[in-house]
C-alpha cells in the first residue's frame, strides 16, 4: 500500500511549517522570559505565528495518524535488513511523538507560565532536530547509497 496523496501532502506541510519554527524561535523564547519574570504576554508576529504554526502542526499530524490508522503505509524495502527496520519504525514513532508533545508543551508553557514545559519543550525540540536529521540521512542513505528509491515514495502517490 503506497501514501496517499494527502499522506505526502501533510508529510511536506509540516516539514514546511518546521522550518521557521526553529528558524524564527528566539522571538517567542524572548517572549517566554518576559512572560515568566511577570512582564505580561507579548502577542508580537512572531510570538503569534509560532503559536498558530504550533498549532497547525499539531492538527496536521494528528490528521496524518488518523489517515495512516485507516490507510496504512507502504511496507519498507524487503531487503533491509531487520534492524534497520526496527530503527525506521522507532524514528518514525518518535518524531509523530514528538510532534504531538512539542506543541502540547509549548502550549503548556506559554499559556500556563509552566517553566517545566518549557524546559520538556526545549529539550524535545533538539530531540526533534537529531531525530530529522537522522530520518534525512536515512532517507538519502537509501536514495543514493542502498539505490532502493525510497523517496519515490514521498515524492508521488502510488510510489512503493
Amino acid at each position: 500500500m503506497p501514501y496517499t496523496r494527502s499522506q505526502i501532502l501533510l508529510h511536506w506541510i509540516v516539514v514546511l511549517l518546521l522550518i521557521p519554527q526553529f528558524l524564527l524561535h528566539d522571538g517567542m523564547s524572548h517572549a517566554f522570559h518576559q512572560l515568566m519574570e511577570g512582564a505580561g504576554a507579548d502577542y508580537a508576529p512572531l510570538v503569534l505565528q509560532h503559536i498558530v504554526t504550533g498549532l497547525a502542526v499539531l492538527a496536521l499530524v494528528l490528521w496524518r495518524l488518523v489517515l495512516r490508522a485507516r490507510v496504512g503505509a507502504p511496507p519498507l524495502p524487503a531487503q533491509e535488513p531487520a534492524l534497520m527496520k526496527l530503527a525506521a519504525h522507532a524514528t518514525h514513532w518518535a518524531l509523530y511523538a514528538l510532534l504531538v508533545l512539542l506543541p502540547l508543551s509549548g502550549l503548556a508553557a506559554w499559556f500556563g507560565q509552566l517553566g517545566t514545559a518549557a524546559e520538556a519543550h526545549e529539550i524535545m525540540k533538539n530531540i526533534l532536530l537529531a531525530l530529522a536529521g537522522l530520518h534525512i540521512a536515512a532517507a538519502l542513505f537509501h536514495q543514493f547509497v542502498l539505490r532502493t528509491n525510497l523517496l519515490a515514495r514521498m515524492r508521488r502517490p502510488g510510489a512503493v
